[in-house]
């Protein structure tokens, strides 16, 4: 794919902000990467790059073409996967931007049983906020999002949602543990740590709270849903999370209760891709796994 290295060079330099920095990371000089880059525009008939004191950033015309690179990479590797099929090879990769709560349990799981059957397929999983994750699709970094709540849904096509409600994750010697459910108010009046506005969960909460006129008051706001779980153990207070990310400790230290949905209702969790992209061979079939392990997702708490 030699004609497609000019393409990646422009690509490296968008995401490094500097033709030095982009040389470094691509093992070439900087005076053949500019040289390669300056051709090509000259061919073009554009430059693609407004050159600032401190770096360089894609104009208009700069990033329709990266644009254009990325959609015809993104075909390429579709019809690689089909031909990889017509020889009985499953070969491939699959790239996802999802939510911190699929990382523990449910996505290594999803992972090692497709290449159990296809190890020819690799794998690019990408942590990413709601809003990232669809970014992350319009741009071609990533083929696939597995979030929680997204926000726009303007060029996200969904391809299997299932409800998550919320759930306190509580010390097992906490006072609200012996209840099965527990009210929002009784969180809120008990030290909590949360996530960062930004995350779904967070973005559920904060919602619940302004209704009673309450607000979620963390005394610590993180970007870690690891630092959550693992902080209730230290202090005893209330953290957040929904049961996809969740799994009983067998010391039996940990607790989780749904928070009633007369206060927090249920939010969604969506498996999807950009709007009218042919996907890869290897990506398509993968989400039609996930789809299908959605559907069938129970808490095993």
């Amino acid at each position: 794919m030699k004609h497609l290295l000019t393409f990646r060079l422009i690509e490296a330099v968008a995401r490094a902000g500097s033709m030095r920095k982009a040389a470094e990371d691509m093992n070439i000089t900087p005076s053949a990467l500019v040289r390669r880059i300056n051709r090509f525009e000259a061919e073009f008939g554009a430059e693609l790059f407004e050159r600032l004191p401190g770096g360089v950033r894609l104009n208009p015309a700069g990033e329709l073409v990266l644009h254009h690179y990325r959609a015809t990479a993104s075909d390429l590797s579709r019809v690689q996967g089909q031909v990889a099929d017509l020889s009985g090879e499953r070969r491939g990769h699959v790239s996802i931007a999802c939510s911190q709560a699929m990382l523990p349990y449910f996505l290594p799981q999803q992972i090692a049983s497709y290449r159990q059957e296809h190890p020819g397929v690799t794998f690019t999983v990408n942590i990413r906020d709601r809003a990232q994750a669809e970014q992350e699709l319009a741009s071609y970094s990533s083929d696939l999002a597995l979030v929680f709540e997204p926000i726009y849904l303007v060029d996200f096509q969904v391809i299997h949602a299932i409800p998550q409600h919320v759930y306190a994750i509580l010390r097992a010697d906490h006072p609200l543990a012996v209840q099965k459910e527990v009210r929002l108010r009784e969180c809120l009046d008990w030290p909590h740590v949360a996530p960062a506005a930004k995350y779904g969960v967070r973005h559920l909460l904060d919602f619940a709270a302004r209704l009673t006129s309450r607000r979620v008051s963390p005394l610590i706001e993180t970007e870690s849903f690891e630092l959550i779980r693992h902080y209730v153990l230290h202090e005893n207070v209330i953290g957040f999370q929904i049961p996809i990310g969740l799994s009983a400790p067998a010391d039996g230290s940990l607790v989780f209760r749904p928070i009633s949905e007369r206060d927090v209702p249920a939010g969604s969790l969506i498996l999807g891709q950009m709007r009218g992209r042919a996907l890869p061979v290897a990506s398509a079939r993968f989400a039609m796994r996930v789809a299908a392990a959605l559907k069938d997702y129970r808490p095993d708490f």
